[in-house]
């Protein structure tokens, strides 16, 4: 069997997720993403035409950052995001095919879970994480309290409701991966605009991972 992929280590576990984005605006988007140092890109596979963003992405900004899809709700979609060129798959739900493909096509997974039970299954199908979801319904302390029975060492990321205003709190109760959508950017957004939106996650982030290590 496939060794599941780990979780990589980034400067700054930040997915930004454009969900929305067309494919005529994606590289100037993900371009001021990685000016402002996002290096995991999640591209909703509900945007339009999806693929073809994730492509042109991938292929000029794939050595930069870890490209991939959000929303992989099949495992015919998710070999086509690695045909593509993604090497990221993020669901908001635990299929294990979907999760085989991945693992079988070399992705690194996020796979979404609400309850111990689905964080457990996502991690005996090889998740490379786990993405609590919405994170803004089980809150910090919801969180904190399943991950005192997860395995220690595993990636737990919030997404769902979280911003550069509550980072911190997410991380204080463990959270190292953060799933930044709608407050990092929205569909009609300039590129500018999400530079501005992406240098405000970054500081928060930094700042908060500061405040936890001193």
């Amino acid at each position: 069997m496939t060794q599941p992929i780990a979780w990589p280590n980034p400067k700054r576990s930040l997915v930004a997720i454009l969900r929305g984005v067309k494919p005529d605006e994606a590289e100037a988007i993900v371009g001021a993403l990685i000016e402002t140092r996002f290096e995991l890109i999640e591209v909703p596979l509900n945007s339009p035409d999806a693929f073809t963003s994730i492509g042109k992405v991938a292929a000029r900004f794939g050595k930069d950052a870890l490209i991939g899809a959000g929303t992989v709700l099949s495992a015919v979609d998710c070999a086509r995001v690695a045909d593509a060129g993604g090497r990221l798959m993020v669901s908001p739900n635990v299929d294990a095919d979907v999760l085989a493909m991945a693992v079988a096509r070399g992705m690194v997974t996020m796979p979404g879970v609400f309850t111990p039970t689905e964080a457990f299954l996502a991690l005996r199908c090889g998740a490379s994480a786990l993405k609590f979801f919405p994170a803004s319904v089980l809150g910090p302390s919801g969180i904190a309290a399943q991950m005192a029975v997860l395995p220690k060492g595993v990636v737990v990321g919030a997404v769902g409701g979280v911003s550069d205003k509550n980072l911190a709190d997410y991380a204080k109760a463990g959270v190292r991966a953060f799933g930044l959508g709608s407050s990092l950017y929205r569909p009609g957004m300039t590129a500018d605009e999400v530079r501005a939106t992406a240098r405000a996650s970054v500081q928060a982030y930094d700042e908060a991972i500061a405040r936890i290590s001193g």
